[in-house]
């Protein structure tokens, strides 16, 4: 959409334009070092980075790609003004040279934290289940906690399933800091979230800092790397930076620093706060559990949760009912989270949900770590939510009297024999799940909607592109960002000016057919024999067409475009098929603007790849960027295990075409099904 914004906007200002796109099936209609070179000034339209090498000694302008949808003109206007790029940096997000915002920053920090949770994930899940596997089949309660016979199966089991927690913060916070700084800052990145999960071995202090020492260290590890990379150093020095000095100077720098500046604070921190837990032991039970839940809940491993379990460890066989709020604790973030995920799915991606019950799995057996991956991506919710839950349940295990005799919290050490009072155990879980989860989902839905309002949460979705973007901090495998560097050349006689401009993105998540369905249903008296078009690739037909929607609102259209698709026999599952296309609408609207909305899902409920379109005459609110209500609604919908990129090209094709006002226009006034799928037959 961008880009036929931009071509539109260019040929009305008589300016000729090139516009190379990028996307998930690679780059299309790429610039030449020609166009590059004879080009007056270069547009990007990105939401995330774009290297501009390239582009050195160029006027370029940086936007978000939504800036390319909805003001075309005033960016071929701005470019002429633009700063010439002296070379060394990237674009994206909404800031670079001449965009004169100040979103980048904000959009690259969240991209990174993305980066880290994505790759962070895989070794939360297994190094969980392992561990949890081997609790459950070959540990045994002792005074000092589970243990395992030495060199039996389930003692190596259980030796994996830490080796895999050990590596999830190095990872993740060399992966934060690669999203900044590159190659040369995943040294660095992963030596501070070591440092983070282990520094205490190394510098002699009392705690480590946890999950969030981890995103600290880093994104110090990324911009440190970033402000190496802009000092300028002899020519001989140059190729030997990346590999030798910048990983070498940033890992000295961040490894002292937080050896010296973060981790004796978190030291003394951590001393402070034992002693002045242990004067709380003799205070109200409530008030006591309450506290205790707290800081367990807080930072999973950090030096607060450390004190706070720590100090229960302690009281064992003297007062076994600080152990017990513990343990009551301990499971809440995982099972609250885990919890939230299937009370409100649309609100989650389908990895979120993956791995909420692996937390589910992770909390039962007391692995307050299955929660990080919620607590990393949405710190200002699940963190809150959390600490709120572990309160409710260590107060009520401090009332109820709730013992605990070894190490270790969960409902696996009752059914181990360890606790005393395990019915109000389960309770005081039980609530603090509860309360977790409720506080979770509402705190992210009204995050959602306040987001929805503003048209921004430091992430654009790309309209037109049927981007699978994922809500503001939602788990994804790869931050999936609504649009990409692209180039356009521009030539107005003496006067001309050049644009580059990337279009939207599509996701690299792809919802897709593989294979192209032919349709033999015929369209005012036409038959198979083709006297009716053909309409993007057959997959839209006569029994996919609805003249007018009855619905008034989102969800119902949907449903409704949802069991007309039902109609032609490919969808297994009306319900199923709803709700999938729904979540996709939590993660970011499918309204275009211009009156257009691409609901789309991507499920295992449909059989084979299926398109419909409908409209409405009086227009239903989709939540588009221009604020313009969708009248033109189309529906796409595939198999889960479908391959191939035939989807983007079809939505790449409807993107372009929809463009067009005259195309809209003929699309809307089109009396019969006949007449609209006629209409439509132009898509080519």
């Amino acid at each position: 959409m961008a880009a036929e914004k931009l071509a539109q906007a260019a040929e009305a200002l008589g300016i000729e334009m090139k516009v190379e796109t990028q996307g998930s099936i690679g780059a299309e209609n790429v610039l030449d070092d020609n166009d590059v070179k004879e080009a007056d000034g270069i547009i990007i339209a990105a939401d995330k980075d774009v290297a501009l090498d390239r582009f050195a000694g160029k006027r370029v302008l940086s936007v978000p790609v939504a800036d390319g949808i909805h003001r075309p003109e005033q960016l071929i206007e701005q470019v002429r003004s633009a700063p010439v790029h002296v070379g060394g940096a990237a674009a994206g997000g909404g800031a670079g040279s001449g965009s004169g915002g100040g979103g980048k920053e904000r959009s690259a920090a969240y991209k990174a934290l993305m980066n880290g949770v994505s790759h962070m994930i895989p070794f939360v899940v297994v190094g969980g289940l392992l561990l949890a596997v081997s609790i459950a089949l070959g540990g045994h309660t002792t005074p000092k906690g589970i243990e395992f016979d030495k060199d039996s199966f389930w003692f190596y089991v259980n030796a994996l399933g830490g080796l895999g927690f050990k590596l999830m913060l190095p990872i993740f916070s060399g992966y934060i800091a690669f999203a900044l700084g590159d190659r040369p800052a995943l040294v660095p990145g992963m030596i501070g979230g070591f440092l983070a999960y282990d520094g205490m071995t190394i510098y002699g202090a009392d705690a480590n800092a946890g999950f969030l020492g981890a995103i600290a260290t880093g994104f110090l590890a990324g911009y440190l790397v970033v402000w190496i990379r802009k000092v300028k150093v002899p020519k001989f020095v140059q190729p030997i930076m990346p590999i030798i000095v910048i990983p070498i100077v940033s890992t000295l720098a961040l490894g002292l620093f937080y050896i010296y500046v973060i981790g004796q604070p978190i030291s003394w921190l951590f001393t402070h706060l034992t002693s002045w837990l242990n004067g709380m032991t003799g205070s109200s039970a409530i008030v006591l559990g309450a506290l205790i839940g707290l800081m367990i809940a807080f930072d999973m491993g950090g030096p607060v949760n450390k004190t706070a379990f720590l100090v229960a460890v302690g009281l064992i066989g003297t007062n076994n009912a600080v152990m017990g709020m513990a343990a009551a604790a301990i499971p809440v973030m995982p099972l609250g989270q885990g919890l939230a995920t299937l009370l409100r799915r649309k609100l989650y991606s389908d990895q979120e949900r993956e791995t909420g019950i692996a937390a589910l799995f992770m909390g039962f057996f007391g692995i307050s770590e299955g929660a990080i991956p919620f607590a990393a991506a949405r710190p200002a919710q699940v963190i809150p939510a959390n600490m709120l839950g572990g309160a409710v349940a260590g107060a009520i295990a401090g009332v109820a009297g709730v013992t605990d005799s070894v190490p270790h919290g969960g409902p696996i050490v009752s059914l181990f024999g360890a606790v005393g009072g395990a019915a109000m155990f389960f309770v005081a879980i039980a609530a603090g799940t509860a309360v977790t989860a409720l506080t979770t989902n509402a705190l992210i839905d009204l995050k959602g909607r306040k987001a929805a309002r503003q048209g921004a949460d430091g992430l654009a979705v790309a309209a037109g592109s049927g981007a699978d973007a994922p809500a503001a901090g939602s788990l994804v495998a790869e931050p999936v960002l609504a649009g990409v560097g692209s180039g356009a050349r521009v030539d107005a006689g003496s006067g001309g000016s050049a644009a580059l401009s990337p279009v939207a993105e599509p996701s690299t998540q792809p919802s897709t057919p593989s294979a192209t369905q032919t349709s033999t249903d015929g369209v005012g008296g036409a038959d198979a024999a083709g006297a009716s078009p053909e309409v993007l690739s057959g997959y839209l037909t006569s029994q996919t067409v609805k003249v007018q929607l009855a619905s008034q609102d989102k969800e119902a259209a949907i449903r409704e475009m949802a069991e007309m698709l039902a109609s032609t026999g490919n969808v297994r599952d009306v319900d199923e098929l709803v709700r999938v296309a729904l979540a996709r609408e939590a993660q970011g609207t499918t309204g275009l603007g211009e009156e257009i909305a691409i609901p789309h899902a991507k499920t295992d409920a449909v059989s084979s790849p299926t398109v419909g379109f409908a409209r409405s005459v009086e227009g239903i609110e989709w939540g588009s960027l221009d604020g313009t209500r969708a009248k033109l609604v189309f529906m796409i919908s595939v198999p889960e295990a479908a391959a191939g990129d035939e989807h983007l090209r079809i939505l790449a094709l409807l993107s372009r075409k929809l463009m067009d006002p005259g195309f809209r226009a003929r699309l809307m006034d089109a009396p019969t099904t006949g007449a609209v799928l006629e209409v439509l037959g132009e898509i080519r």
